[in-house]
């Protein structure tokens, strides 16, 4: 499966993803990389690993819809089967969406549905849950609102301030984001109405993973 990843900045879960698609056995292939912010640390980490990097600034387009129609008419140049956004700090358009409608993955740093949105940390030490994590799922017109992948959970430790608790969640999503592209990219997830399916026996873990990841 040929993947094209948009990032806005550092890249820390794109290099998750290349590391990942550069072993030999990875049933998927990042053929670009597209960042809407010039020089953004993401750009690095993919050329590094061969991989086609460009930026496309959303400041140089007169309005949302003509910036997306070049990074689709981009996407598609390099033959992209599906998209992941890493990162993306832009609300994509409904338009958008729907042309990229189930082929479209992104990562969240919080157990949807709760915290959709910014400041994801700060708002769970807040409300006081005792598990916080990262999401993937399907993206739809409803921010943060798509079918769930797979999610991960981890500990609110006592003490804990949203960076310390962020770099926690970072780590989760570093092993999860790769796992879930490689249960799409093999075919054992299906979107049913509005939720996803998941057609793989796993091995039952205590560890709060799910789908639960191998060591």
């Amino acid at each position: 499966m040929k993947v094209g990843v948009l990032i806005s900045g550092r890249g820390s879960n794109l290099k998750s993803l290349l590391d990942a698609c550069a072993t030999p056995d990875f049933p998927a292939q990042i053929v670009t990389v597209i960042s809407n912010r010039p020089g953004a640390g993401g750009l690095d980490h993919a050329r590094a690993a061969g991989v086609a990097a460009e930026t496309i600034d959303h400041k140089d387009f007169n309005g949302r819809e003509a910036f997306e129609a070049e990074v689709t008419k981009a996407l598609e140049a390099a033959g992209v089967d599906l998209l992941c956004l890493a990162g993306f700090m832009r609300v994509v358009s409904a338009g958008f969406v729907r042309h990229w409608q189930g082929r479209m993955i992104n990562i969240h740093p919080s157990l949807l549905p709760l915290f959709p949105g910014l400041d994801t940390h700060a708002r769970a030490l807040e409300a006081g849950v005792r598990l916080h994590g990262c999401s993937v799922h399907y993206v739809n017109e409803e921010v943060d609102g798509g079918p769930i992948i797979g999610q991960a959970a981890v500990p609110v430790l006592p003490g804990d301030d949203p960076a310390g608790l962020a770099a926690r969640v970072l780590t989760a999503e570093h092993r999860l984001y790769p796992a879930c592209l490689r249960l799409v990219a093999e075919g054992k997830v299906r979107c049913r109405d509005g939720r996803v399916a998941i057609s793989a026996d796993f091995d039952p873990s205590e560890r709060l993973f799910s789908p639960p990841l191998e060591d």
